[in-house]
């Protein structure tokens, strides 16, 4: 039990849902083999509501019915009640360029019946020299002139482009004109909302939106690259609210301390490289191997990574 009378939980691991997508890779590999695949996949979602817990004592269920029967436990104290996990973490693989989108912020989705709206982030875990995503619109934007830019095919040009490389981290705060290009393969940390309002498609046949698209739109957000901060062993890519995203190096028979941080918590653990075992006593040990990802509860039982060969880990903590 922890101090306060809460049952403590185990860590467990998670089955990836892969989501189509007419803009996704016909391969994911080397990340992936997805069963059966025979179209596009743009995403694999490692939190979804629908991924399905692999161990433990919520073995075969969706994560939404884990949380939903466990809340307390897993997302800890004051969210008695809740059914979905706050975030959710994804893998993307853009072949092509995805729409260009703007997400709602938590009044404007509350609005219309949702509980949240979606700031987001990408970090890059792999990059071609020509990769780019666009952030936020240029200075010299008014509502009108994107307006017109819909209209006569030219948004992209009214868009901020910017090179991604590997390792770069980007914040996508709610309300910010985006569009992601092909080459890259980024880890999305979002908050767990499926909201997207598409204002341009580059003349693909599929619906916009773009009476919420110019109401969610802000001219300036803080959109942007992000600076990595060295902080107690580990790496923090970014620490703002709804998310903190660190990245986390294990080594084989090495202490990793800064990882039983944030006590508490819910945290998200992805194996970006390596694999391993999140051990502890009183329960089964959860696989953690290149692109999978394993919850940490709120009131976890003692646990530790034992690497079986140098890991990256990223780890996510919703806030």
């Amino acid at each position: 039990m922890s101090e306060s009378g809460t049952q403590l939980f185990p860590p467990f691991s998670l089955t990836p849902y892969f989501s189509p997508r007419i803009w996704g890779a016909d391969s994911l590999a080397p990340w992936y083999e997805v069963p059966g695949q025979s179209g596009p996949v743009g995403e694999a979602w490692l939190t979804g509501d629908q991924c399905v817990v692999e161990n433990g004592p919520c073995k075969g269920m969706a994560l939404t019915e884990a949380v939903r029967q466990n809340a307390v436990a897993i997302l800890g104290e004051g969210h008695e009640g809740e059914t979905q996990f706050p975030l959710l973490m994804k893998v993307l693989f853009p072949r092509e360029k995805l729409s260009v989108q703007v997400h709602p912020d938590d009044a404007m989705a509350q609005k219309y019946g949702d509980p949240r709206g979606k700031t987001e982030c990408w970090y890059a875990l792999e990059a071609q020299p020509d990769a780019s995503v666009a952030l936020g619109l240029k200075p010299e934007a008014t509502q009108e002139k994107v307006a017109a830019a819909i209209a006569d095919h030219t948004l992209e040009g009214l868009l901020d482009w910017l090179p991604v490389r590997k390792g770069d981290m980007f914040f996508v705060d709610a309300g910010t004109v985006h569009a992601i290009g092909p080459g890259s393969v980024l880890l999305e940390t979002q908050q767990n909302c499926d909201l997207t309002y598409r204002m341009y498609d580059y003349g693909r046949p599929r619906e916009l939106h773009l009476e919420k698209s110019f109401e969610a739109m802000q001219l300036k957000t803080q959109a942007g690259r992000v600076r990595p901060q060295q902080q107690n062993g580990l790496e923090v890519l970014i620490d703002v609210r709804y998310f903190r995203v660190e990245r986390i190096v294990v080594k084989p028979g090495e202490n990793n301390a800064a990882l039983a941080k944030h006590k508490g918590q819910a945290q998200i653990l992805f194996a970006a490289s390596g694999a391993g075992k999140v051990t502890g006593e009183g329960f089964e040990s959860v696989t953690l191997s290149r692109g999978r990802a394993a919850i940490v509860p709120a009131h976890a039982v003692a646990w530790q990574v034992s690497a079986a060969s140098e890991m990256e880990i990223f780890r996510a903590v919703p806030q």
